[in-house]
């Protein structure tokens, strides 16, 4: 497994102003009418970040699995400085160098990238897997383990059981019950994939549990690589 160190990128957002008119200006080349890549076929990868707030460190991992099988076929880690305070709505400069370094270490193509985190279904419209997904071109998605600021209908109890996450009359996201009578998640589309198509690919990554399989694996590893960083950090 490759890991990465990270700095801080040169003009990086550094004020909540800063962040909001960089979200704005990327906004605009988020595509969503295509498709996406059919569930079940190529790579899927799963991105994540732990943090230590204390210690000024964050670190992000990548998972990548064969769609078809499940198996991990190529994992990355990437740790560096916390590069962004905490502000809702702005999480997503708190994790993109991290996760951007985590994927170029990977050494091959990630096809779809899910996101624990948000796509369209942001208060700006920009999540993590929208931003993530401009900055690198890929297929994104968010999958949610809660609804954010907006609404739903409680899905019906079987899995495969959906409803909308609504801002006003507009659908954001769905909830979709990914287990029989088990909470839903909260999918939302990121860059270059439908919102069905979103949902069926969670429903492909999720056999055996709520939360997809990218998500599991890509929380698990950085979580670990958080701890080895901070238990044995880097000289200098």
């Amino acid at each position: 497994m490759t890991t990465a160190t990270v700095p801080v990128p040169a003009g990086w957002p550094a004020t909540g102003e800063e962040a909001r008119a960089e979200q704005d200006r990327l906004r605009a080349r988020v595509v969503l009418d295509e498709r996406g890549p059919l569930p079940g076929t190529g790579h899927v990868t799963g991105v994540d970040v732990a943090y230590d707030d204390e210690r000024d460190v964050v670190a992000a991992a990548a998972v990548v699995l064969d769609a078809a099988t499940l198996d991990v076929v190529a994992e990355a880690t990437a740790v560096g400085r916390i590069s962004f305070p905490y502000v809702p709505g702005l999480l997503a400069f708190r994790e993109i160098p991290t996760v951007l370094a985590a994927l170029d270490a990977l050494g091959l193509p990630p096809g779809l990238v899910v996101c624990d985190g948000y796509g369209l279904a942001h208060p700006r419209r920009f999540g993590l897997a929208s931003h993530l997904g401009v900055l690198t071109g890929l297929p994104t998605i968010g999958v949610a383990k809660n609804p954010f600021t907006f609404v739903h209908d409680d899905p019906a109890a079987p899995r495969g059981s959906a409803t909308p996450l609504l801002a006003g009359t507009d659908e954001v996201g769905r909830a979709l019950r990914t287990r029989d009578g088990v909470k839903p998640v909260f999918v939302s589309v990121g860059h270059r994939v439908s919102l069905d198509n979103a949902c069926a690919h969670t429903l492909a990554l999720t056999p055996a549990y709520r939360l997809p399989e990218t998500t599991r694996r890509a929380d698990a590893l950085c979580r670990r690589a958080l701890r080895e960083a901070t238990t044995h950090p880097p000289h200098d």
